[in-house]
């Protein structure tokens, strides 16, 4: 196995897909919100949707059209990266796909994985070459982080030059209308072409991941409505949102400062960090709690945020906010090459992990 330990990993095209669905706040006026053991809350819906927007700052959030999938999405993602990074997508040498819940079909209650949705991406995006491998990654969240992580693996080991890593979630077909949860989620998807370089000072510096499952497995799981006058068998996603905030406070900041000072960057040299967009309070608390381990304060404006607008597209968030901003379509935030930046995220599994890359 030839070793390519002087060379780089570095992010040559990106690309995402927002759907053009807009929810707002006001679209769940109507909706019937009970707890997990399925009673009614004590307040009318304005104050539920009201207070949930002051925790989460979501506003809005963007839903798929009735006739895409996950896949199809993850391929307009994929199109725009392939673009932008002027390559010949029979060149890639791995397709990595990072979801959550394959495609569900509007109107179905089930996940459809079979294919898998890696395999139905390089399918519609019409790749012939046999030895682009796609695979599927299931890392909760975090999956498109990882999903960088294993191709910059394959890159080190000498496996691959060139892959494209994805993340694409449709949550609007899983979610429970009586759960207030459900407003956190969204769909969207954002991809990524990774090249091999000759340069090693800049890509990807160090990266760190980590599964807690002991007590934590079930954080985020699928379970049935919390209407529980419901008769259908249909599972939904849920989350424990208190024990999950507690548990991102506690361990996101931490390995963010591992992988830091294992990249040999400093906290100085930190412009941005692209956290996945969860909750606004929470990416708060962790930034505040990340620069707290170096005595420091947290600088303005070096957390980029989209969720007031696009909402938790899980895996699609990291890569969507890093688009947007290189774009220039988020106000006071911007990078330039040289820039050492942070993509971190937290979720189902419990799994965390966080890249320090410098532009």
């Amino acid at each position: 196995m030839k070793i390519f330990s002087a060379m780089g990993t570095k992010i040559t095209g990106i690309g995402s897909y927002i759907p053009q669905g807009v929810a707002k706040n006001e679209s769940f006026e109507n909706n019937s919100f009970f707890t997990e053991d399925g009673a009614k809350f004590g307040h009318e819906n304005d104050v539920i949707i009201e207070k949930f927007k002051a925790i989460t700052g979501i506003a809005e959030r963007r839903y798929i059209k009735d006739n895409l999938t996950t896949s199809e999405i993850a391929s307009f993602a994929a199109q725009k990266a392939i673009a932008d990074a002027g390559i010949d997508q029979e060149t890639l040498d791995y397709l990595i796909v990072a979801h959550n819940y394959g495609d569900v079909k509007q109107g179905t209650f089930q996940s459809d994985t079979v294919p898998s949705v890696a395999s139905r991406v390089k399918h519609l995006l019409k790749i012939k070459n046999p030895f682009c491998v796609g695979y599927d990654v299931l890392f909760g969240c975090p999956g498109w982080v990882e999903g960088m992580i294993q191709a910059h693996a394959f890159m080190k080991a000498g496996m691959a030059k060139r892959c494209l890593v994805i993340g694409a979630e449709a949550l609007s077909r899983v979610i429970d209308p009586h759960d207030r949860d459900s407003m956190i989620y969204s769909d969207g998807a954002g991809a990524a072409v990774v090249e091999l370089t000759n340069d090693n000072t800049t890509g990807i510096l160090a990266h760190k991941s980590a599964t807690y499952s002991y007590d934590e497995a079930h954080f985020i799981h699928f379970g049935e409505s919390n209407n529980q006058e419901m008769t259908d068998a249909r599972k939904y996603i849920k989350m424990h949102g208190r024990k999950i905030y507690n548990f991102a406070l506690v361990n996101v900041p931490d390995a963010m400062k591992a992988c830091l000072d294992e990249s040999g960057a400093t906290i100085s040299d930190l412009k941005k960090v692209f956290i996945h967009q969860a909750n606004e309070k929470m990416d708060e608390a962790i930034i505040k709690r990340f620069y707290k381990l170096y005595d420091l304060e947290a600088p303005e404006f070096v957390m980029p945020m989209s969720i007031d607008k696009l909402g938790n597209s899980s895996v699609a968030t990291v890569p969507t906010l890093y688009d947007l901003v290189l774009q220039g379509k988020l106000d006071n935030h911007e990078v330039s090459p040289g820039d050492v930046v942070m993509f971190a995220s937290v979720g189902a599994g419990m799994n965390i992990n966080a890249i320090v890359y410098k532009i």
